[in-house]
């Protein structure tokens, strides 16, 4: 464990070299948050209701989304396609450690990273804006909440690796990534809660992946969901996780039949 605890500091130090690629994805973030929570401030006026949500709960939502997503989607598997087509994975394959180990203790660091800044700014924001704000203080819920952003972490990682997978067969793995997370905001639920599309397509939402990345664990922490709701999304996500885990080996191991080390 001592080798991924150094990796971790390792990419703690990477994030405040490069300060300038930080400084515009923090700027980006708040931006982005700031756009949604206007919108939604108009929508919605201090003393009034939206399709079952209060002022105070949709803002709740809104603001916990950007934190929460700077934990979920906090992430350095995006190097892994280029790793790939780089050659520089034949390094990796040398060393006595696990490739998907490596990469999770570089997503840590990542993620505790932007966590401390994305509450900074979060901070910031809240002392400037005062929004009316839902604090939950039923701990059950939130021991609750807190597990189910680690299973949208470990579920968000299987899929990111995935995707940069792809660099055993293409050079190309941006575009696809930046179009499929483009998306996954959306399926996620970071731009409004799910549960306010029509049911039907509300009810497939729930089938998928995507809505127990953001939306699940923000349901839970607003207290709007049942114990065996709660329950049954920790089994749904836990499926998807199984489901990927074992997609992404195949793949792994396929890919490195594959793999060429071109560049090496």
């Amino acid at each position: 464990m001592r080798k991924y605890w150094q990796v971790a500091k390792n990419t703690w130090e990477e994030s405040v070299t490069y300060r300038v690629n930080f400084l515009m994805w923090r700027i980006r973030t708040v931006l982005q948050f700031l756009t949604v929570y206007f919108l939604w401030s108009t929508l919605i006026p201090s003393n009034s209701s939206f399709l079952g949500y209060s002022h105070s709960q949709i803002l709740s939502y809104l603001l916990g989304t950007t934190l929460v997503a700077s934990i979920v989607f906090a992430t350095r598997t995006h190097e892994i396609g280029d790793n790939i087509n780089s050659g520089d994975l034949s390094i990796f394959l040398l060393k006595p450690l696990n490739y998907f180990f490596y990469w999770f203790a570089k997503d840590a660091a990542d993620k505790g990273f932007n966590l401390l800044f994305c509450t900074i700014e979060l901070t910031i924001l809240y002392t400037l804006l005062r929004p009316p704000l839902f604090v939950q203080k039923d701990f059950f819920l939130i021991i609750l909440f807190s597990i189910s952003i680690f299973l949208a972490v470990v579920l968000n990682f299987f899929i990111g690796s995935l995707l940069g997978l792809i660099g055993f067969w293409s050079p190309e793995v941006w575009a696809p990534r930046f179009i499929f997370f483009t998306l996954l905001t959306f399926f996620a639920g970071a731009l409004f809660p799910l549960d306010i599309l029509p049911v039907g397509v509300f009810q497939i939402f729930q089938l998928l992946p995507f809505s127990y990345l953001l939306y699940f664990p923000l349901k839970i922490y607003l207290g709007q969901l049942s114990f065996p709701q709660i329950l049954n999304g920790f089994v749904v996500s836990g499926f998807w996780i199984i489901l990927f885990c074992f997609f992404t080996r195949s793949v792994w191991l396929k890919g490195l039949r594959a793999y060429t080390a071109l560049g090496r």
